[in-house]
């Protein structure tokens, strides 16, 4: 057994086990926020202190709509160009179509009174 071989196997050890610990770490950290805002969330109900957070859903939609809308042009442009019309045209068209949806939802209620 040569020591590029020994090596090659280590390597190959670490670079499988980066990932997962990656992922075990961002999920420790992520159960912990959840914990913590539950509980200070639990600790303002008791003392009487929680407001309901707003959402305001027209500025949502408008910022979300304005994103995927030019996101799905540049990439149904871009793919269009590249690929000609197949189905790789859909990873453009399908961003396109929900911001035009968040837009119209957000013309729809902000002048029609809805």
């Amino acid at each position: 057994m040569s020591m590029s071989n020994i090596s090659s196997a280590a390597v190959q050890v670490i670079v499988s086990v980066i990932p997962i610990v990656g992922i075990v770490v961002g999920g420790v950290v992520i159960f912990f926020y959840l914990l913590w805002q539950h509980k200070r969330r639990s600790l303002l109900i008791k003392n009487g202190q929680y407001q309901k957070p707003v959402f305001d859903l027209l500025s949502f939609s408008l910022l979300a709509g304005l994103l995927l809308g030019l996101l799905g042009l540049a990439l149904t442009v871009f793919l269009a160009l590249l690929e000609g019309l197949n189905y790789a045209l859909l990873g453009g068209v399908i961003p396109l179509s929900i911001g035009a949806g968040l837009l119209s939802y957000y013309l729809i209620k902000r002048f029609a009174g809805g």
